[in-house]
């Protein structure tokens, strides 16, 4: 089960208490104070691992605590530190205090172990104690609590490449032929209810990761349909693909600005990502692409290099703008047209996003 958004209990060890101890050996009368410290706490960590990629454990498992310290022996020995705890999240998982709302830690990196609760302090066992005034002093320190923190953990997954698009306009399809993925497919609206991640190789030494985000729908940015539940993961991904369905029965003007509307209500800072759109399901039109080209006239885009026959438009200067799309590229999953040109187109994007 897909699970992106859980609220846990974490808590640090406590501090072991400090022993009172006195030496008892033979010959020797009323020895002096020889207690050990208490141990240290143990720690909660956060492991960032590439292998997870949700967060489905943490609904059966609320409480997370690392071991307390154990208390100091005589002989000065100390007592052995509390194990620190690792907790395992998938790479993309924020870390926010309940309370404040704050953002306390954001987790990108396979393989990152960052400390988030230090335990408690051990106590100071009565050898610490002894003075010229107080030979054998009968106390010693408790060990100091550890911390206990609630807090939501949001996963954000990490991709190169978000598809926007309606629901069955064929995205899953997409992914399904350009990468590894295999999310559920059918004809009908909402297949995929959850993201997908695949990766897309590109000749024999490069690759990029896509998303398959859930379809979109008009308010999606107000929480209608599936709303922000996952249009918050597209916000990590370096370049949008808009994927709009030539046989649809909403017109491509439409179904562009709807979801503009939709992302650009959702986050400016997204809205604002490079981004490029194919016309999938291409094998299902007639031969007449006057409403393709009419969408591509209207919205004013100076596309400077043209295919009619293979319906590619690339935008020579994408680097320098982010206000009309890298390229426009009719597609065909089924008969896959065009599919590794629009890997390259891709993958070319990303290098200059």
């Amino acid at each position: 089960m897909f699970v992106d958004s859980v609220e846990i209990l974490v808590s640090s060890g406590k501090g072991g208490e400090g022993a009172v101890s006195f030496r008892r050996e033979k010959y020797v009368i009323n020895g002096g104070p020889d207690g050990g410290d208490g141990g240290k706490g143990g720690d909660i960590y956060f492991k960032v691992d590439r292998n997870s990629d949700t967060l489905s454990y943490f609904r059966g498992h609320k409480h997370f605590r690392a071991k307390n310290g154990k208390p100091g022996l005589g002989r000065n020995k100390s007592g052995k530190q509390g194990e620190s705890l690792d907790i395992i999240v998938p790479p993309g998982t924020q870390i926010f205090d309940i309370d404040s709302g704050e953002l306390l830690l954001d987790l990108l990196n396979d393989g990152d172990r960052v400390l988030f609760l230090k335990g408690g302090k051990g106590g100071l066992g009565n050898t610490h104690f002894k003075s010229s005034t107080n030979q054998h002093p009968t106390y010693s320190q408790k060990g100091m609590p550890g911390i206990e923190k609630k807090i939501k953990l949001e996963l954000k997954m990490i991709a190169n490449v978000g598809l926007i698009g309606f629901p069955n306009v064929g995205k899953s399809t997409l992914v399904s032929v350009l990468s590894n993925a295999k999310p559920e497919i059918a004809n009908y609206e909402f297949t995929t209810l959850i993201p997908s991640l695949g990766i897309v190789e590109v000749g024999d030494y490069k690759s990029f990761v896509i998303a398959d985000i859930p379809g979109i729908i008009e308010g999606a940015s107000s929480g209608k349909g599936l709303g922000i539940e996952f249009l918050k993961h597209v916000e990590r991904t370096q370049f949008l693909l808009f994927v709009l369905d030539v046989s649809n029965y909403r017109e491509l003007k439409i179904q562009f600005e709807s979801l503009k509307k939709e992302v650009n209500n959702f986050s400016q800072t997204l809205s604002n990502r490079q981004y490029g759109i194919v016309f999938s399901k291409m094998d299902t039109k007639e031969n007449d692409n006057s409403h393709i080209e009419s969408f591509i006239k209207e919205f004013g885009y100076k596309l400077k290099r043209s295919d009619k026959n293979n319906l590619c438009y690339i935008n020579d200067d994408y680097v320098k703008s982010k206000e009309i799309p890298n390229f426009i590229l009719g597609i065909s999953s089924l008969e896959k047209t065009n599919l590794d040109e629009l890997k390259f187109l891709l993958f070319d994007c990303i290098k200059n996003a």
